[in-house]
């Protein structure tokens, strides 16, 4: 990210760079000239990089991003796929309209990835050779931690993190946690619920068990849904506005924006009522359903949500 002059200016003579957003393929014997203007820029470890590539068979491209635009190329959408993945870039902060389209579905395997049309004869062969060609999942992005493992998280089951989450230190990702692309956590959270594209939690709060989350993939529109701090969605609840901090949705309620919620002073006592997103972002708020009526209520919070340090502190 912001490159020096220099750097840029080293790296144009080599890769014949020109301008704007550029992918260039790269011939190993660039790789070592390549690997001292990185070094030269005290970019220790792209230089180490491009060291070892020089002895790869692999094809090797380098991506220049000039400016922040809409992904034109799969390596560009990847770049910034990976940016994000190393907290380099927040979600939100860099251009990612068009990249769902962009990628096609990849069979991601023990053995790397593989084009689909591909994938059949790749398995005769490896049974044939009496091994195993284990597909782990066909999709358009593959599992965050077979490229970038963040410092201090834990991830329960890794196939549930995508590449593209933004997984902040201190955050713990349970089995029925899951976190898309160009979303993800702003601190320490405790994730056991679903965070889709486009949405980012605070530090500090839940997601509680099998909780679900509107994206801006699938039913939150453009509305872009977050959840500040020190907040709890219980388990099996759902959210569909952004929620404030303190803020707690008890386990089952599903309030979305168009939600029509009765408001109750510090008396419980009725005055009036409003559409969930009239509170979008209001802090120190309590949605509960009423178990007889049926009405969905809201109130003063008074129990702030704590995570329990012990189950974060080891990350």
């Amino acid at each position: 990210m912001n490159p020096s002059d220099e750097l840029v200016a080293s790296l144009t003579t080599i890769a014949t760079y020109t301008e704007s957003n550029n992918t260039i393929e790269v011939h190993a014997s660039q790789c070592d000239a390549i690997a001292i203007a990185f070094i030269s820029a005290d970019q220790q470890t792209a230089g180490q990089f491009a060291i070892k590539a020089a002895a790869s068979s692999q094809p090797l491209v380098l991506v220049i991003l000039a400016k922040d635009e809409k992904p034109r190329s799969i390596a560009e959408g990847f770049l910034k796929l990976q940016l994000i993945s190393q907290r380099l870039a927040k979600p939100h902060c860099i251009i990612l309209d068009g990249l769902f389209s962009l990628l096609h579905n990849i069979a991601w395997t023990n053995k790397g990835p593989i084009d689909l049309p591909e994938l059949a004869a790749r398995q005769i062969d490896a049974r044939l050779a009496g091994e195993t060609l284990t597909v782990y999942c066909v999709d358009k992005f593959p599992k965050m931690v077979d490229y970038i493992v963040p410092a201090g998280v834990r991830i329960a089951d890794t196939s549930r993190v995508r590449l593209g989450a933004y997984v902040s230190e201190g955050t713990t990702v349970m089995h029925e946690g899951f976190i898309n692309f160009n979303a993800g956590t702003q601190g320490a959270s405790m994730v056991e619920g679903r965070i889709p594209s486009g949405v980012m939690i605070g530090n500090g709060s839940d997601i509680g068990g099998g909780a679900s989350i509107m994206g801006t993939l699938s039913g939150g529109g453009q509305l872009v849904i977050s959840i500040g701090e020190n907040s709890l969605l219980g388990a099996n609840a759902g959210l569909g506005f952004p929620l404030g901090d303190r803020c707690t949705i008890e386990a089952g309620l599903y309030v979305t924006a168009g939600t029509k919620v009765t408001m109750l002073d510090a008396s419980g006592t009725e005055v009036g009522i409003v559409k969930a997103r009239d509170l979008a972002d209001k802090p120190d708020l309590l949605f509960r359903r009423h178990s007889v009526t049926g009405n969905i209520q809201c109130l003063t919070n008074k129990l702030a949500t704590k995570l329990n340090t012990e189950l974060h502190v080891h990350n």
